[in-house]
């Protein structure tokens, strides 16, 4: 059934909303040096209502990154030291029971765990059991928690802003398909230029404190969310993200050879998801009413990095998901009358 068209989104909300990312990128500018893209690729996920995964070496500020963007959104915050011996109690909250003072009764009461906040930073995910990180599933997934037979609900607005170290691989637990499935981006810190770095070492080694402002609440927050979806998007558009993420999976017709040849397995629909969303939400965090193709292109690294399995025969010449995903859009036709008359592409459409 064909949805009825959104309102026009007004210039006023349009200006409202550039304003205040610029602002929030200034307030984060007074304590994180540089990571530009990594900034917006956050805003873009929190936007779109959506988890992101923060991947990079020790001493990139992955963490104070995080903490000091709780602190200019306005919001509860909470951090999660995952080490080998947390249990999904340590995270979720546990029942304890209690005896009422007045009535000499026992009850039954819970205990909120450190999930029950709007921004929860779960620092180095990787270091923690499958049985803890999979506390994390229903949460990230339906926002809610259940302890024995009771659902408990989250805040909203709710966030999992994951980090994890990928040097030191010793005494981890990579996350599995499933969960990693569930962040919409997997977000590469990378060191900083020299001047970034130059300027890092000026602040870090004196006495400079900086104070962060609040820019935008939790309601406001919300009220951005259900604009994003708001914002259209062309059948173009949503062709080409679809078939982005279709040529990712093996064996299927039309697939490129290097795909076959590369990639033990494909990214699935929650990919196209999160594309057309972030994709709304970069056009709308741009000053932009419309979705443009550059807006899928951009977020296809960071959607799709963590969906694509590469195999060993590609992993032995060193090729990366990053690059294979590169050379996928190289190859993709941009404009929609290539689209429409490229063969290959017809037959992924076909299938």
């Amino acid at each position: 059934m064909t949805q009825p068209p959104s309102a026009p989104i007004s210039s006023d909300k349009i200006k409202k909303l550039t304003e205040v990312r610029q602002r929030l990128i200034d307030e984060l500018s007074t304590v994180i040096v540089g990571q530009r893209e990594v900034i917006d690729q956050i805003l873009i996920s929190i936007f779109s209502r959506s988890h992101c995964l923060l991947e990079g070496v020790p001493g990139l500020a992955k963490t104070l990154m995080i903490s000091t963007l709780a602190k200019t959104l306005s919001l509860s915050f909470s951090r999660v030291q995952f080490t080998p011996d947390l249990m999904p109690a340590d995270i979720t909250g546990t029942e304890i029971i209690e005896e009422n003072r007045s009535t000499g009764a026992r009850e039954r009461r819970f205990l909120d765990g450190p999930l029950f906040a709007n921004v929860v930073l779960a620092d180095e995910i990787n270091r923690t059991p499958p049985k803890t990180q999979a506390a994390l599933l229903e949460a990230m997934q339906e926002r809610q928690i259940t302890v024995g037979r009771v659902r408990h609900q989250l805040p909203d607005p709710f966030f999992v802003l994951a980090t994890q170290n990928p040097l030191e691989q010793e005494g981890t637990y990579p996350l599995p398909e499933a969960q990693q499935d569930r962040f919409m981006f997997k977000i590469q810190v990378d060191y900083p230029q020299f001047e970034e770095e130059l300027e890092i070492v000026r602040r870090t080694t004196s006495r400079q404190t900086e104070q962060i402002n609040a820019v935008i609440s939790g309601p406001e927050i919300l009220e951005v969310q259900e604009l994003v979806r708001d914002v259209p998007v062309s059948d173009h558009v949503l062709k080409y993200a679809i078939s982005l993420v279709r040529q990712t999976r093996i064996g299927q017709p039309g697939v490129p050879d290097f795909i076959n040849d590369s990639i033990q397995w494909g990214a699935g629909p929650r990919a196209v998801q999160f594309l057309v969303l972030g994709a709304k939400a970069r056009a709308l965090l741009s000053g932009r009413t419309h979705v443009a193709i550059e807006d899928v292109t951009d977020l296809a690294a960071p959607v799709l990095r963590h969906r694509l399995r590469v195999n060993y025969s590609a992993q032995s010449d060193g090729i990366t998901a990053d690059e294979v995903i590169a050379r996928l859009i190289e190859e993709t036709p941009l404009t929609e009358d290539d689209l429409s008359r490229d063969a290959r592409l017809q037959k992924i459409f076909a299938s």
